[in-house]
């Protein structure tokens, strides 16, 4: 019998597997469709203090070995998400739950994190750093360190939850931000967020989004992510929730023998919604080839 359990920081998970913020919503559509309760935990969608429509349609296309999006982090704002969505969640989902949060300053990232702290189902908070800091001319906070950190020590002083930086694959060296990150108080650490591109229409010659540029993930950053997520382990001494084009139980292994002690599964889910239960089913058997019987000592065994 494999034992699937790993723990983040305190807290506790049934198994590794977290379907990724963006990809899941707040878990409605999917607890249709399965048991979500067989899950480690799911990250929720992205959410910022005030309520937020994205950006102009088209915001997503597809892509060789993925999609592109650029939703725009559309989101009913934190005030209805804790008072609508948080009592559905505890309905539908006995597990922990994962905030993920997003923020345009400072103090918006601060005043996010500071009403989660009273959320009881809410175990840990994703803190998304891809978001541009309007305060330092719209430069993302997670592509430079001092930023970086900056909201880590901001968000670690109003909340007793374990608080894990959602970290930019766009950036030279993302172990230094990583780093910065840990120096400043992070319990953890998540990447990668979607790197950045862009497909043009043949037909109108035009971009084929309206916001031009668009997130890629899918498969094909998949052999990005897992090098990053390397990189990462070998610079910090915290857990790493590894993300990015994981698509099957293999690839959870994989991410975790790179470093990663729990892994996100984003764009799969989009193509097929029962994507995490296949995962999360097959992952016993996996083990046994590789001859594990926790599967935490995956972690960072490529390494040893």
């Amino acid at each position: 019998m494999v034992n699937l359990s790993v723990n983040l920081a305190g807290v506790e998970l049934k198994n590794p597997v977290i379907p990724a913020s963006g990809t899941f919503g707040f878990g409605r559509e999917y607890a249709e469709l399965y048991d979500i309760n067989i899950l480690g935990s799911f990250s929720w969608k992205g959410t910022t203090r005030d309520p937020r429509l994205g950006n102009p349609q088209p915001r997503i296309a597809e892509m060789t070995g993925g999609m592109l999006n650029a939703v725009g982090l559309q989101n009913p704002g934190m005030d209805a998400v804790i008072r609508e969505e948080v009592p559905n969640i505890a309905r539908i989902f006995s597990g922990p739950v994962i905030a993920n949060v997003g923020g345009f300053s400072l103090e918006e990232y601060a005043d996010n994190c500071r009403k989660l702290n009273d959320v009881e189902q809410v175990k840990l908070l994703e803190v998304n750093i891809s978001c541009p800091n309007v305060h330092a001319g719209g430069r993302n906070f997670g592509c430079d360190p001092r930023a970086a950190a900056e909201v880590t020590a901001a968000v670690k002083a109003v909340t007793d939850k374990p608080v894990f930086m959602k970290l930019t694959p766009n950036v030279t060296d993302i172990a230094e931000i990583a780093k910065a990150c840990e120096d400043a108080g992070a319990d953890g650490l998540c990447l990668i967020n979607t790197l950045l591109g862009m497909r043009i229409d043949l037909k109108t010659k035009r971009p084929l989004l309206a916001n031009r540029t668009g997130g890629v993930s899918g498969p094909a950053v998949f052999p990005v992510a897992l090098r990053m997520v390397w990189d990462v382990y070998e610079a910090v001494k915290i857990p790493i929730i590894g993300c990015g084009g994981v698509s099957s139980a293999e690839d959870v292994a994989e991410m975790m023998l790179a470093g990663a002690a729990a892994v996100e599964v984003g764009a799969a889910n989009l193509k097929d919604p029962f994507a995490c239960k296949t995962i999360v089913e097959t992952l016993p058997a996996v083990c046994a080839r590789l001859g594990v019987a926790n599967i935490k000592d995956l972690t960072g065994g490529a390494h040893r």
